[in-house]
């Protein structure tokens, strides 16, 4: 069944969210650069409860737009069969199936009441 299995934090100011998620969580996060455009460089990271359990990984990146929001990202077998089943829905796919290298696919979509959340497809 498909699940969520990771979150993403946009921001304003990156340093400063590192610093309040660090300071909080303890949240230590690693960057991914993107040479061709700086400005969609990413922060993995990962959470795990007071025991050490680990629990969802996190991204964090700078916000896009303005209604840019915490994303959550549901890993499925199939982007192309879960987009058409958003459609049919009621939702609307925002972001095509966009390919992450040496990862996977993702893709955005607003549910029928217009809460964003991301598809994931691992690649294979």
């Amino acid at each position: 069944m498909p699940t969520i299995n990771h979150f993403e934090i946009p921001a304003d100011d990156i340093n400063r969210a590192q610093k309040f998620y660090k300071d909080i969580f303890g949240w230590s996060m690693r960057k991914t650069s993107n040479p061709e455009n700086p400005e969609k460089d990413y922060w993995h990271f990962d959470t795990q409860d007071d025991d050490g359990h680990k629990g969802l990984s996190g991204g964090m990146m700078n916000r896009q737009a303005p209604e840019h929001t915490v994303t959550n990202y549901i890993t499925v077998s199939s982007i192309e069969q879960y987009q058409s089943k958003i459609e049919q829905h009621g939702g609307k796919i925002m972001i095509k199936k966009t390919e992450i290298p040496n990862m996977g696919y993702f893709t955005i979509f607003t549910d029928s009441e217009n809460n964003m959340f991301g598809l994931f497809e691992v690649k294979k």
